[in-house]
């Protein structure tokens, strides 16, 4: 699994203009792709790591503080552009692999305490975020 976390003051999902998922305050907005041979342990220890990650003020992490966590699902992060101006999707699990992985991740972070919020799989969203920082990561479990 592979997961790009942003930390920041505010973000949200629309899809059709409605939101389906936001935070605010200090937190972390975390896109999460999945390739083909990740699996349920692997969503335990992404979630796990995000939970614990000391990238708040202060060196804090989500558990220190109760930062809640906007967990969005993103294909593209293996996505392979190293050849030609198409990228391959080859990578990345088909949408009945990873949705339930990705879920994986919100399940496990919220049985950790933590206050997760989602976007919508396999919709067309629209991610805003206010970067806190900026600080992003790329993390790859």
């Amino acid at each position: 699994m592979r997961a790009v976390v942003q930390r920041v003051s505010q973000a949200s999902v629309s899809v059709d203009g409605r939101v389906v998922g936001a935070i605010e305050g200090p937190g972390l907005l975390v896109l999460v792709g999945v390739t083909h041979d990740d699996g349920p342990e692997k969503a335990r220890r992404l979630a796990s790591k995000l939970w614990g990650l000391r990238i708040l003020e202060g060196e804090k992490s989500c558990s220190d503080v109760n930062a809640p966590l906007l967990v969005v699902s993103q294909f593209t992060l293996y996505g392979d552009a190293r050849k030609g101006r198409r990228p391959s999707w080859t990578a990345a699990a088909p949408g009945p692999v990873a949705e339930p992985l990705v879920d994986a991740v919100v399940r496990e972070l919220r049985a950790l305490g933590a206050k997760a919020e989602t976007g919508e799989f396999g919709a067309d969203m629209k991610v805003a975020l206010v970067n806190d920082g900026p600080i992003t990561l790329i993390l790859d479990v």
